[in-house]
């Protein structure tokens, strides 16, 4: 007899993470709906959601730690012997090297952060602080921003799309990729507003840009140019905010003289944008009440990608929308997601780490140089490095390279199988999770969940992993020293807090192991399996104390919670909601508070960036003749998502995930719709099916990510599908400062295949598909 049961989670394919509840069929996830219950997403659910259960159950999943041997094949072990054997070798190498010849790439999946606490924790107590992630990939140039303008990496803008009259939109394509909440809704309700207007920015005519009032369709890598051109409109019309600059902002002279500087025909011209649309979006900002600006790896990943993020905070601060409903805001923390490291360098590479951050753009440097503080080892957390990194074949040649490479995954990624060890974890659905992706203003949210599912046979979950590694490394004390603190535990939180409290008086080496140390104490006394949650105990103490006003507006409580039990209020708010609960609400006016500079200000002049605006050349702005099509390698589609989606059957549409081509382009070129085409860059080469479509420019391309993932067939041999964009990037296409790669502007050429060739591609895909 069949048991079914709706249970409470979140989704895990983009970092909105928003409220689901899935059916339970006898241990499998069979459906998938909206959480209306959940405070942040109120039910909304997107296309993607459904297909979770492509996630959760599919062949590739791994069901015992495996060993590389040394033919190269892997064989299975058990737990036992994998924790002993990687243990000691661990121990081996930062004897050897000291423990900076070790780094963490990856430290959590989307959606999937319960176990980050717990590596870094690990890898700290070794003497590691290299770490490499998807946000070092894509983020870093804004947060070195940010920590400029707003005095700390860890400030971070959010977007009040609920209530803005005019959102601006910038290199994102939110109604297909989200990145705030309800996001389709949202565009609805602006689109259905004569008083409400959308502009996009974005060379590809988007979903979203086919709903906006304004499109300007800027030629691939000059979003510089045009931001620049659009703030020296502004500036020119004096249609700044004057007063909010005087009372908000320091700078302002600097950046006004160097956008004065600015020639504005010539870098419309360079945008290949007509300067009467120029003038257009000026008019939309000047007659807008309350703007707010969306941006994304258009133009984060794009040319000049560190100097775009500071023109979008200029038009922000410029034009003053910020800090007022509508506007762009900061928002709180429970646990910041990333650091504030300034001035820190990596040495191998000379690398400045931004956020406590390296760039992927580096990592094979960073293994391949002779540099004798090299990295020799790699523990690599939920993440597929040999596919989402540039320039493939130097990844792999480094992971090839390593003294030891582990990897923590739920199935037999890319990068797996270049492993020494590979160590199965359980899924997302699981095990307890959450996110720490939470952005929101006024109100923030955060959402704990249990496992809705058993675990696969032979997996575990992440903080159980990690836990057994630092008891087999020696670094944790026994059980039977941490009695007293799980006993105090079930007795009362203040009875655990006071316990707590003198064992860290009285073992100061064991305060980098905090994260084990709640979670074998504190953990065992919360509710429903969610012990991996106890770590937040100390995050929930510290946001009660940075913003107790704002917690109390959360929870709705009074004065008759002293602040001292504050923070243990917010953390029970946390784990014993199964739809999320708020954990703080801000007044508007309170942004300023958030605000790392000891002025409350936000400081505009960046030296640096103004000296990188002057040195401009619109002559720059086009392709290299050699390589005449522009790629952007890694767009958002409604059928991809990230690398944990594995099974090929989950999409409904564009299944070998084909390159999008202007049909003006693929005439010259002499291709029909859906011909197989080579796309070749400086890096290598790669076969992708094409399509016309009419939503690119002319010379402009476009491949989506999430594909060039092998996958078991039914007879077990393992064939790839789909383009594998990074065979084409460049590491060093990179932006000068972060070292995040242009990955939206990679230069490349087109060719015909031989029959054969596109013969065998048709091949392969119909088996992969069948």
């Amino acid at each position: 007899m069949s048991s079914q049961a709706w249970r409470k989670t979140a989704c895990n394919l983009c970092y909105i993470n928003c409220g689901i509840e899935v059916m339970v069929e006898d241990g499998r996830i069979a459906k998938v709906r909206g959480d209306r219950d959940n405070p942040k997403s109120q039910g909304y659910l997107c296309n993607k959601a459904g297909r979770i259960p492509f996630y959760a159950h599919h062949r590739d999943r791994l069901t015992a730690p495996l060993r590389r041997r040394a033919d190269g094949e892997f064989e299975a072990i058990d737990w036992d012997t994998a924790i002993a054997e990687i243990a000691s070798r661990l121990r081996a190498l930062v004897d050897r090297h000291g423990g900076k010849s070790i780094a963490l790439y990856g430290g959590g999946g989307q959606g999937n952060h319960a176990g980050g606490a717990y590596v870094h924790a690990m890898l700290r107590a070794l003497g590691s602080r290299h770490v490499f992630n998807a946000l070092s990939q894509e983020k870093t140039g804004d947060f070195w921003v940010n920590g400029h303008l707003f005095g700390s990496q860890t400030c971070h803008t959010a977007e009040d799309v609920h209530h803005c009259d005019l959102l601006f939109v910038i290199g994102a394509n939110p109604w297909v990729a989200h990145g705030f909440p309800n996001a389709r809704d949202q565009l609805n309700q602006i689109r259905k507003d004569p008083a409400r207007k959308l502009i996009v920015i974005d060379p590809r005519r988007t979903e979203t840009a086919e709903m906006a009032d304004l499109h300007l369709a800027v030629r691939p890598g000059a979003d510089a140019f045009l931001l620049g051109a659009i703030l020296a409109t502004l500036l020119r019309r004096d249609a700044v905010d004057h007063e909010f600059l005087a009372q908000h902002t320091t700078g302002f002279a600097e950046v006004k003289e160097a956008l004065s500087r600015i020639p504005v025909e010539a870098w419309a011209r360079a945008a290949d944008i007509p300067l009467g649309e120029i003038e257009r979006c000026a008019d939309m900002i000047v007659a807008a009440e309350a703007m707010t600006v969306r941006v994304e790896l258009g133009i984060q990943q794009g040319v000049n990608s560190t100097l775009n993020s500071y023109l979008e905070k200029l038009l922000i601060m410029l034009t003053g929308s910020f800090g007022r409903k509508g506007t762009n805001q900061l928002h709180s923390w429970l646990q910041p997601l990333w650091g504030n490291t300034p001035n820190q360098k990596f040495a191998p590479t000379d690398t400045e780490v931004i956020a406590g951050l390296l760039p992927p753009n580096m990592f094979p440097q960073a293994v391949l140089t002779d540099h004798p503080d090299r990295l020799r080892g790699v523990w690599i957390d939920s993440s597929n490095p040999a596919n989402t990194a540039a320039n493939t074949s130097e990844v792999e040649r480094a992971l090839r390279t390593l003294e030891l490479c582990v990897v923590v995954d739920v199935a037999m990624t890319e990068t797996a199988r270049l492993a020494h060890y590979v160590l199965p974890a359980s899924s997302q659905y699981e095990k307890c999770e959450f996110t720490l992706f939470n952005f929101e203003f006024p109100t923030n949210y955060f959402h704990v969940r249990p496992g809705v599912v058993p675990p696969l046979q032979g997996t575990l979950p992440e903080p159980e992993i990690y836990t057994r590694l630092s008891r087999a490394l020696g670094l944790l004390p026994g059980d039977n020293v941490l009695a007293p603190l799980r006993e105090a535990a079930l007795r009362s939180r203040p009875a655990f807090a006071a316990a707590f409290r003198a064992f860290v008086a009285e073992n100061p080496a064991a305060v980098p192991l905090g994260a084990f140390l709640l979670y074998s104490t504190l953990g065992p006394s919360l509710p429903d399996g969610t012990a991996a949650a106890a770590p937040l105990w100390g995050a929930a103490l510290a946001c009660a104390k940075r913003a107790p006003e704002a917690v109390r507006r959360a929870l709705r409580l009074g004065d008759e919670v002293p602040d001292a039990q504050l923070g243990d209020a917010l953390f029970d708010a946390i784990v014993n909601s199964r739809s999320g609960a708020a954990i703080t609400t801000h007044m508007y006016e309170e942004v300023w508070s958030l605000i790392g500079h000891p002025d409350h200000k936000v400081h505009l002049a960046i030296p640096t960036l103004l000296e990188w605006l002057n040195r401009l050349d619109p002559a720059v702005a086009s392709a290299p003749n050699d390589y005449p099509f522009i790629l952007a390698a890694g767009q958002r589609r409604m059928f991809n998502a990230n690398q944990i989606f594995r099974d090929p059957a989950w999409r409904r549409d564009d299944p070998d995930g084909a390159l999008l081509i202007n049909a003006k382009d693929m005439a010259c070129l002499g291709a029909s719709d859906g011909e197989w085409i080579a796309v070749t860059s400086r890096a290598g080469r790669i076969v992708a099916r094409c399509k016309a479509d009419d939503s690119v420019r002319e010379g402009q391309l476009a491949l989506p990510h999430g594909y060039g993932q092998s996958y078991p067939t039914r007879d077990g041999e393992r064939l790839s599908n789909g383009p594998r964009v990074n065979v084409l990037t460049d590491s060093r296409n990179c932006d000068p400062i972060a070292g995040t790669p242009y990955h939206k502007h990679v230069a490349v050429r087109l060719e015909k295949l031989p029959m054969a060739e596109a013969a065998a591609c048709e091949e392969l895909s119909r088996r992969i598909h069948q």
